[in-house]
């Protein structure tokens, strides 16, 4: 039991919080790239995003896994993002401090959301089964070009706000 939840209600609460965070981070940060600001929209992905990672650790843990890497690397750089949105207000670079710090949260999330749809999901794990064939890696490949791509226009939208 994790919170009076057995492990799998837990891990459907879990699952629901973070796609809630991926769906509030898929409108939130392309605004900001169109120089837009949601803050209703930013909170709820920041906070849910956190809460994902947060909750991650509640589940039982036996070894470091790259799970648990991921969870610890997500929660460091939520705490930068807080800081340039809440404690800056992004005012200067914390504009391009935020950018970058959101997408790459977001980047994570969708990370993990890949990796476990084809751990999960019976039509891709037989597309893959041990994560290293082609479709799981044109899968992340297409996921890492689409988030640098647009980490850079949200980066470069952060750079005409701080101005």
């Amino acid at each position: 039991m994790i919170l009076g939840l057995t492990i799998s209600q837990f891990t459907a609460l879990h699952v629901a919080i973070s796609l809630i965070a991926i769906g509030a981070g898929l409108i939130a940060l392309p605004a900001f790239a169109r120089e837009r600001l949601l803050p209703r929209t930013t909170g709820i992905f920041l906070w849910t995003t956190l809460l994902t990672s947060l909750s991650g650790f509640l589940f039982p843990i036996l070894a470091f896994t790259p799970a648990l890497g991921v969870g610890i690397l997500s929660t460091l750089i939520l705490i930068i993002a807080f800081a340039a949105y809440y404690g800056r207000k992004l005012h200067g670079r914390a504009a391009p401090v935020y950018a970058i710090t959101a997408t790459l949260a977001l980047y994570l999330n969708l990370f993990v959301l890949v990796v476990q749809s084809f751990l999960k999901v019976p039509a891709l794990h037989a597309l893959a089964p041990t994560g290293t064939e082609g479709p799981f890696v044109a899968a992340q490949g297409a996921l890492l070009a689409g988030t640098l791509w647009f980490g850079y226009a949200a980066f470069k939208a952060s750079r005409r706000l701080a101005a």
